[in-house]
């Protein structure tokens, strides 16, 4: 899909397309936006700006230098967004931006939420004006850096949620602790997923914006408050990134507390095992010593050799008993 937005009596306006194969005569619009665009679509752009648009395996590559450079005198610039934020499973997708003189293209193959944030903002008017691509490109990553603050706070919610319930879970059996610790981990491991695609998304983004703010171009006098604007999302992308490191600490953290929860429960079952096994060992050796088949036994003939016996078990159990609860073993 094609989107071409323009300033229309100097306001951010989406131009109505009624042919694709007709926009090559139009002038260049102020941003283009390629959502899983067909073919005719991107060579529409291609033919407007003079340039070539990346494939979708070319946005994915991972070296540096084939995410950010220049060419045909345009500067392309390739993030990592992440989409489904709302859910537990976010999935990563490349987004380039094409800056070619004041014109935008943006280049995606999955619908990402601060996109449309953006252009419904952009379209009612916000008090801002966006005269070049370089004004759009700065505001749709402010709206995607928003929302990562918006998942960053919602992540840790969760985990201060999940803290409480390791170290402050109800009390129950061994085995419902175990599995509820077990489900903790599961969610623990989750969020770490999540917690990584967040942090390499923000990095691309500080990588995006450094780029742009280093590279030369005649064609490009940015104004003071496009200059404030940049630092203004280089900070906000460095202490979101910081502030995801500190939670993917608290994640780590979490786990090996659970962890060593799990193993406490586990020793705990077996050293009343361990105890059972203890305890009832002498009686065990009562019983085997009164249970062989010898003639000359004289407890057999006694008529108090049967309570004798059972009693001398019971003394037997109840002393290593006794002895393993003053020494706090039970």
């Amino acid at each position: 899909m094609l989107q071409i937005y323009a300033r229309k009596a100097d306001r951010f306006c989406l131009r109505e397309i009624s042919n694709p194969a007709i926009e090559q005569a139009i002038s260049p619009a102020l941003w283009y936006d390629l959502l899983t665009p067909a073919t005719d679509e991107v060579k529409v752009v291609e033919d407007a700006l003079h340039l070539s648009i990346p494939t979708r395996e070319e946005m994915e590559d991972i070296e540096l230098s084939a995410r950010l450079y220049q060419e045909d005198g345009a500067s392309f610039m390739t993030m990592t967004a992440l989409t489904n934020l709302d859910g537990d499973e976010p999935a990563k997708t490349p987004v380039t931006f094409i800056l070619r003189g004041p014109t935008l293209v943006t280049v995606r193959h999955a619908d990402a939420k601060p996109f449309a944030t953006f252009c419904t903002r952009a379209l009612r008017g916000n008090g801002h004006s966006y005269e070049s691509g370089e004004d759009v490109m700065l505001g749709i990553i402010e709206s995607v850096i928003d929302r990562m603050a918006d998942v960053l706070e919602r992540i840790g919610n969760e985990i201060d949620g999940i803290s409480r319930e390791v170290f402050r879970g109800k009390k129950g059996s061994s085995g419902k602790k175990t599995r509820n610790l077990e489900a903790l981990i599961d969610q623990l491991g989750r969020k770490g997923d999540f917690l990584s695609g967040v942090r390499e998304s923000l990095v691309s983004i500080a990588r995006l914006v450094a780029y742009h703010a280093a590279v030369e171009n005649p064609q490009r006098r940015p104004s003071k408050e496009i200059r404030q604007v940049v630092k203004l999302v280089q900070r906000d992308a460095a202490s979101l990134g910081d502030h995801a490191a500190f939670l993917s600490g608290k994640i780590n953290f979490l786990l090996d507390a659970t962890l060593g929860l799990i193993n406490l429960e586990q020793n705990q079952i077996i050293k009343i095992f361990t105890v059972a096994s203890v305890v009832f060992l002498p009686p065990t050796l009562v019983a085997s010593a009164y249970g062989m088949n010898f003639e000359v036994m004289p407890e057999l003939q006694w008529h108090l050799g049967y309570p004798y016996a059972v009693g001398l078990m019971v003394i037997s159990a109840l002393m290593p008993f006794l002895y393993f609860k003053r020494r706090g073993w039970v």
